[in-house]
């Protein structure tokens, strides 16, 4: 992570795009039901911690993905907890995955 990702208290938007991978299809309904549980769980916890989901969207046209969520940190280390905790709760052995981060511009322009 820059210098700049870590010292910057600007906020950060994450961007998750995400496709079923093959096997996901062939899990056993209630562990399915388990993990989302547990991948919701994380969710919460990020929410409680000041990130703000700004929902979750299917993608038409030419994309490698089914879905995208859009999230807002309060900093690039949030959202980089937010996925290592996903990835420690199995998400990236059932999805495919793209992640894009963005910090907020100091000066926006006009």
């Amino acid at each position: 992570m820059s210098d700049h990702a870590q010292k910057s208290g600007a906020d950060c938007a994450w961007l998750h795009y995400a496709r079923p991978r093959p096997h996901w299809y062939l899990t056993a309904q209630a562990d399915k039901d388990a993990l989302c549980v547990s991948w919701n769980s994380i969710r919460k916890a990020a929410t409680e911690k000041g990130a703000v989901s700004q929902g979750r969207f299917h993608i038409r046209g030419q994309h490698d993905f089914e879905t995208v969520e859009i999230w807002r940190f309060p900093s690039s280390q949030a959202a980089y907890d937010h996925w290592q905790a996903l990835v420690e709760a199995r998400y990236s052995e059932f999805f495919a995955f793209s992640n894009n981060i963005g910090l907020e511009m100091e000066d926006a322009v006009k």
